[in-house]
């Protein structure tokens, strides 16, 4: 204000140095009568129900998250839908270019139909590519409950989050791939990865046991390995948690269509495939 607009009363305060500043704002004086604190106001979204999930071992309780394939120089890889059921474990993943509504939403409808039972749940953390307007009416329109993860619980969405590892970064990695082969990587994800991983490949699913001091104790057992699909034709009634035109003969041909080996070796010849034209491109 001094050198520019000539102002006296800057004169002053032109020739001080950034770190004196400093110096003048820790001082006593500053900070009782010139510092001043505004509380912080919290907002609060009104979408979705803050809670965890119960399913009762009934299937169709969805836990989703999304998983992003890194940037190179600024520009932005795909991204991946990754929905897992909490109590079958069954998995659908799919891949976007950008999470946006224009992709978002038919993704989702996507995903939400690969399932072969009436979904009822959808549970996500908090970020906002799913607690949105949005996401909200579409699933009202399907009548499907949302629900988000509690403050301070972080296991409340660690089924979606586990998988991500476990399954979305063992296969595809941690490499830039550039969104315009989202939806190369899309047809590998529905032809032959979400098949895989619901009829060929086993989960592990928690025995809780009481130990002799009366401590429930959290097992994995080697007899409770089973496949997706072998975890929901256990479940009892699940006749009546069916989608409408699929039965238990249908999946029962899918996951007899092919041994878990050759299963196995189908989805590594076509993810090599698929990388082979990703290389190419670049």
């Amino acid at each position: 204000m001094y050198h520019i607009y000539g102002d006296c009363r800057f004169e002053r305060l032109a020739n001080l140095s950034v770190s004196h500043l400093y110096n003048l704002k820790r001082s006593e004086v500053f900070r009782t009568k010139s510092l001043t604190y505004t509380k912080t106001n919290p907002t609060t979204v009104a979408i979705g129900e803050r809670r965890k999930p119960e399913p009762n071992g009934i299937p169709g309780f969805i836990r989703i998250d999304s998983v992003h394939q890194g940037d190179l120089e600024k520009e932005k890889g795909v991204y991946y839908i990754n929905l897992v059921d909490e109590v079958t474990q069954y998995e659908v993943v799919v891949s976007v270019q950008k999470i946006s509504e224009q992709y978002l939403v038919p993704a989702l409808l996507e995903a939400l139909n690969l399932f072969p039972f009436e979904i009822k749940n959808f549970h996500s953390d908090n970020g906002s590519e799913y607690i949105n307007h949005v996401v909200a009416r579409l699933l009202e329109k399907l009548r499907i409950h949302q629900t988000k993860s509690r403050s301070r619980h972080s296991n409340d969405n660690a089924l979606a989050e586990g998988k991500n590892g476990a399954i979305i970064r063992t296969v595809m990695g941690y490499a830039h791939i550039p969104q315009k082969f989202a939806f190369r990587i899309n047809q590998f994800c529905r032809d032959y990865l979400t098949p895989f991983l619901n009829f060929h490949r086993p989960c592990a699913f928690a025995v809780d046991v009481v130990d002799a001091k009366g401590k429930v104790v959290r097992t994995y057992p080697q007899s409770a390995y089973q496949t997706p699909w072998q975890k929901l034709r256990s479940l009892l009634n699940i006749e009546s948690f069916l989608k409408p035109g699929v039965t238990l003969t249908s999946l029962e041909t899918l996951a007899e269509k092919q041994t878990h080996l050759a299963a196995a070796t189908d989805v590594e010849t076509a993810r090599a495939q698929l990388f082979k034209e990703i290389s190419r491109s670049k």
